[in-house]
């Protein structure tokens, strides 16, 4: 019997029956025609960084972390082994002149996780991370090799970019990057009434905007970053500065205030007003990687909706409303951020031009209470939760809020007709 396995949130726990570490496509054929033999599911893990059951394998769980790095580079397009992980890229592209065009603010997935879930970082102009995969290869249901980019099974590539690990199990992900760019980052608490009132403006104005806001403050903590040539001089944080405001201020001061609102309730509002004026004032600029990406070592648990993007103020406000309303103490921040429309099957940002809102608990806290209120305001709102984030949304009310939703099912069904690849989770938000 396998060791337990638990997600980075520790929302999820499951043993599965057996663990492969798979070193090639062959290896990956192999597990699947195991599974179909022993009557075992089989899925992919990457970081276990969803907070959903997406990734659980309770029959054979596939380690991918052997299967990483370049395979291949054609101009911008370079072709990555599925378990690469984002924070490895760095190195495997600057050599390239190559960056993500985008990233959200963690980097501990793997490029296969972060794609098939939906991950997307901020930027009206910029799509989620799947919208620059071209290609891709897997394997199905009954074992087959499948190839899927511009000239082969082109037709399918809106769905297998953004698959959710319900069409196969990746072997590896070609993604369009760009030439490297410096980000010039400006961070600032702003009055939350005036953040609101410019959204849509900010938006619109600037490459990358996102805030977050404390529950029970009216400051908003403002993230703006403006692309650039590699080539411009860097003004970086420095070692010392980084390690206080990114170690010392955002995890180790953080974790424990949390841990103490836990403890002391009444404690949270002023805790929160006080982090509003100790963090989140500095300008700097770098590598993109390292303006886009923040170290997170204090575990929480997370829902996630994408709404219409003009819809972002006025849902915000309805959050304040019901907090104040219950009576809830929130310690996490409410994260909001922007993307482009896109055309991708089951994109959170499918067709319409979306803002994120992120709503977050400290992990030894029950969430459902403040999660499920949430939700209801979201779905009032033409909501579509994020795949790897947690809801309890089912098949039957997500379809009609995907207009390709049924095309998807019908490439699910030819592509695993038997599904080798469901789990608990996808049967409840794909249908069994």
């Amino acid at each position: 019997m396998s060791t337990e396995w638990r997600n980075w949130g520790r929302t999820e726990t499951v043993r599965p029956v057996q663990r492969r570490r798979p070193a090639s496509t062959d290896e990956v054929v192999e597990a699947v025609h195991a599974a179909r033999d022993l009557g075992l599911t089989v899925k992919a893990i990457g970081a276990g960084h969803s907070f959903t059951g997406i990734a659980v394998a309770p029959g054979i769980q596939l380690d991918m972390s052997a299967l990483t790095g370049v395979r291949a580079v054609n101009g911008t397009e370079v072709t990555l082994g599925a378990g690469t992980v984002l924070h490895d890229l760095p190195p495997l592209l600057d050599p390239l002149g190559l960056a993500l065009q985008n990233m959200g603010d963690i980097d501990t997935q793997t490029i296969s996780g972060a794609t098939s879930t939906g991950t997307h970082g901020t930027g009206a102009q910029f799509g989620g991370l799947a919208t620059r995969v071209t290609g891709a290869t897997l394997v199905t249901g009954d074992g087959s090799v499948l190839k899927v980019n511009k000239t082969q099974n082109s037709d399918l590539l809106p769905a297998v970019a953004l698959g959710l690990g319900a069409l196969g199990i990746l072997v590896d992900i070609t993604v369009d990057c760009v030439p490297s760019f410096v980000l010039s980052a400006v961070e600032s608490p702003e009055p939350l009434d005036e953040v609101l009132g410019d959204w849509e403006q900010r938006v619109d104005d600037f490459d990358h905007f996102e805030f977050y806001w404390f529950p029970h403050t009216r400051a908003a903590l403002t993230k703006t970053n403006t692309r650039m040539r590699a080539d411009v001089p860097i003004h970086p944080l420095s070692p010392a500065k980084r390690w206080l405001d990114d170690s010392f201020m955002s995890n180790s001061l953080f974790g424990a205030t949390t841990a103490l609102q836990r403890r002391m309730p009444g404690t949270t509002p002023a805790i929160n007003r006080l982090s509003t004026r100790l963090t989140g004032n500095r300008k700097f600029s770098d590598r993109s990687n390292r303006v886009f990406t923040t170290e997170r070592t204090v575990r929480f648990r997370e829902m996630e909706y994408a709404l219409p993007v003009e819809d972002v103020p006025e849902v915000l406000r309805e959050i304040d409303a019901l907090i104040t309303r219950k009576n809830w103490t929130i310690s996490f921040p409410i994260e909001v951020r922007a993307a482009a429309a896109d055309n991708l099957w089951l994109s959170t940002a499918h067709g319409r031009a979306t803002g994120y809102i992120a709503v977050h608990r400290y992990y030894r806290e029950d969430p459902t209470d403040y999660f499920v209120a949430v939700e209801q305001i979201m779905k009032a709102h033409g909501g579509r939760p994020h795949w790897g984030k947690l809801n309890t949304r089912t098949a039957a009310d997500l379809a009609p809020a995907y207009p390709k939703f049924n095309q998807f099912l019908a490439v699910r069904n030819r592509l695993d007709p038997d599904r080798i690849f469901a789990n608990p989770y996808l049967e409840r938000v794909l249908g069994a």
